[in-house]
């Protein structure tokens, strides 16, 4: 059992390759729980923080595969960051839009546009892939500047600086600003948000599209600072945990670093043991699973009680 339980903290922090690991993969899925933060706390359940950062991703791969080599890449990066931008906030608009016309459901419109980028990406793919060949590869140009550091080698330290203004930016957005009171306001009742005078329709589509664009930003974080290529599973499912992400720390962006750590951390240290005892590579997904499960059921009974009444006979 003793180790079972090393086995699991060694996924993350045995090496210093591995630190970093951890560090890079946190600060990934803290961008993306934070993107969705501003939404959620409006009660605007945006579940398509996947679809809206695999656009940035694809926005910023077609922007190095157009241009790179054809301008500085100091100038290439700046376009791709823009171009993510741009991508993640009009896939958010749109459902922003639909819901303050026409009272659409935004969980299933935000979801139903997750697929739509996932083909996009796909039809895209089958321009650009050249002829006998499955996947892009990666890119010459659009890299982020890498820092080597001693036994870790080529450390993404743009990343996590990112990660860290991120978290800052929208703390001080949400909590200090008018923005982020309008934000409470109509997250706690529309009504009210409409007797102060607060235009509701505007908060609800200038709030996605920063959610969006910030999305977008995760994109160019996983195009330039990691995989420099695109494919449909780019993302891989980080959309839907940082949503996750997002609720365990109530929306508070401060608490997400934590949250995102723990469930950085757990998902490296399942995989070290399916390596170790050689069990199978779905290990991983069913103990962060069980887990933040049995978190999610505890917020149940810490936040209600059940209270048995008695029926009382008539007389």
């Amino acid at each position: 059992m003793k180790d079972f339980y090393w086995s699991f903290i060694k996924g993350s922090f045995s090496t210093p390759r591995k630190i970093f690991k951890f560090l890079k993969d946190t600060s990934v899925l803290l961008c993306i729980a934070l993107a969705v933060t501003p939404a959620f706390r409006m009660k605007f359940w945006n579940i398509g923080a996947e679809g809206q950062t695999l656009v940035g991703v694809l926005a910023s791969i077609a922007v190095a595969f157009y241009l790179g080599g054809k301008i500085p890449e100091w100038q290439l990066l700046i376009l791709m960051f823009l171009a993510a931008l741009l991508a993640g906030a009009v896939w958010a608009f749109i459902p922003a839009l639909f819901k303050a016309k026409w009272n659409t459901n935004e969980t299933l419109f935000t979801l139903m546009m997750n697929y739509v980028a996932t083909f996009l990406v796909s039809y895209c793919l089958l321009k650009w892939v050249p002829s006998g060949s499955s996947s892009l590869g990666k890119l010459k140009y659009g890299a982020l500047p890498m820092v080597t550091a001693p036994k870790i080698g080529n450390t993404y330290l743009p990343i996590l600086i990112i990660a860290v203004v991120m978290t800052a930016a929208l703390y001080v957005y949400l909590y200090n600003g008018k923005h982020g009171y309008e934000i409470s306001v109509v997250g706690g009742s529309e009504n009210t948000a409409r007797y102060v005078g607060i235009n509701v329709k505007k908060v609800v589509i200038r709030t996605m599209i920063i959610s969006g664009a910030l999305c977008g930003l995760a994109g160019y974080m996983i195009a330039a600072g990691l995989d420099q290529t695109v494919t449909p599973d780019s993302v891989g499912g980080q959309g839907f945990t940082a949503i996750i992400v997002s609720w365990l720390a109530h929306f508070n962006p401060l608490f997400m670093v934590i949250t995102a750590a723990l469930v950085i951390f757990l998902q490296q240290g399942a995989s070290q043991i399916s390596q170790v005892f050689d069990i199978s590579g779905d290990f991983p997904n069913v103990v962060v699973g069980v887990i933040l499960l049995f978190i999610i059921g505890s917020e149940f009974f810490i936040n209600y009680r059940i209270v048995r009444t008695e029926k009382k006979e008539g007389k």
